[in-house]
């Protein structure tokens, strides 16, 4: 998808069309920009920007908070257009996936067709845009994805895709990073082509054994095949504050927060938390974790949130400073059976119409709801 998180936006509030829009926290946090509009690039703007910098490239910067449920339902109507399709799907990120439609040739016709019909029905039953890259492996198609956005549709053959790679820079090829990038340049190796004939010998000697794959990715072969098999493995939350925060009911208002958004993406994706991790940041970076499994897992907020608050507590007994970050995390599993060890079945029952409440009332009224009913529980607790 094109600029995803910002398209969304405007979508939804069709006054921010044609203005430079950004998707992250406010201007005067530490915080980032996780998604910029086209026209916010323009002024050089790109995702994981300081959104400090950000405003200073342009002043008439819109900011708007991230809404991750909003972009997670139009991701499912997405899915949804794929699964007219093929089965095969492999979601990279909420707005990107891969799709294996060799199946569905005689039913659908060419791959071409298909994703043209898929781009299509994006843009006629969403109203977004998509870029689209076909090719026979992944790695080429998911270049050709990126070749022409926005709104690009780029086919690239095996015939034609050495003449298509060899120009390129090599930062194009999955696996070579920034850091990974300025080690190949000190070699004299800046475009694929250079890559792909420099001595695999005297590349291992650099590279180890990844030496190997990324010549194969340079040559336009990649074996991976599409997988369906995507497991969350984790949810986590987390936010770095404008100002350093010192006592410990600050923290606690901060964490009560996240673990209630956390405990409804658990919910909500049918997962049971095994362990429970708090994340700390001083102000001087250095970063701690506190974690604690659960026997069995457990999907409550009420229980998450005990377990935060012990730990969080804990901490605060131990090794109190004034933090810039406060997170919270868990690791997920399919779903089991309830807390019985911890609660009684009433009081299970009790907690589970507590939790379907919270996702309704996020259903409806949206994150900031449930923030505010955080809030008032933080001030009833004092």
């Amino acid at each position: 998808m094109d600029a995803f998180f910002a398209s969304v936006e405007e979508l939804d509030f069709p006054e921010l069309k044609g203005k430079p829009v950004v998707v992250g926290g406010k201007s005067d946090q530490r915080s980032v920009v996780a998604a910029a509009s086209y026209e916010a690039r323009k002024y050089g703007i790109h995702s994981a920007m300081p959104m400090i910098r950000a405003k200073k490239l342009c002043a008439e910067l819109i900011v708007r908070p991230a809404r991750m449920q909003r972009y997670a339902q139009v991701s499912n109507a997405m899915h949804g257009i794929f699964n007219q399709y093929t089965p095969v799907i492999e979601p990279i990120s909420l707005d990107e996936a891969f799709l294996d439609v060799e199946g569905s040739l005689a039913l659908f016709g060419s791959s071409e067709q298909i994703a043209r019909n898929i781009k299509k029905q994006i843009k006629d039953s969403l109203g977004l845009v998509a870029s689209v890259g076909i090719a026979p492996n992944k790695f080429l198609a998911k270049l050709a994805s990126d070749l022409d956005k926005p709104d690009g549709f780029v086919i690239i053959n095996q015939e034609d895709a050495q003449s298509i790679l060899d120009p390129l820079s090599i930062s194009k090829i999955w696996g070579i990073g920034k850091t990974l990038e300025k080690k190949l340049n000190k070699l004299g190796i800046h475009t694929i082509a250079q890559l792909r004939r420099y001595p695999l010998e005297s590349l291992t000697s650099v590279l180890g054994k990844n030496a190997h794959i990324l010549l194969q990715l340079a040559s336009g072969i990649d074996y991976r095949r599409v997988s369906q098999e995507h497991k969350t493995k984790s949810i986590s939350v987390e936010n770095t504050f404008a100002k350093d925060i010192e006592n410990l009911e600050d923290g606690l208002a901060e964490l009560i927060s996240q673990v209630q958004d956390v405990a409804h993406k658990l919910r909500c994706a049918g997962l049971k938390a095994k362990t429970v991790t708090i994340k700390i940041r001083y102000n001087d970076f250095r970063t701690l974790t506190r974690s604690k499994a659960l026997e069995p897992s457990s999907d409550s907020t009420e229980l998450l949130w005990l377990i935060a608050e012990k730990l969080y507590t804990r901490w605060y007994k131990e090794e109190a400073g004034p933090l810039r970050l406060i997170g919270f995390g868990v690791s997920a599993v399919e779903a089991q059976k309830a807390q019985q060890l911890l609660f009684d079945n009433q009081e299970i029952q009790k907690q589970e119409s507590i939790d379907k409440s919270l996702d309704s009332i996020i259903a409806k009224y949206g994150q900031s709801a449930l923030q505010r009913a955080a809030s008032l529980k933080r001030q009833r607790r004092k």
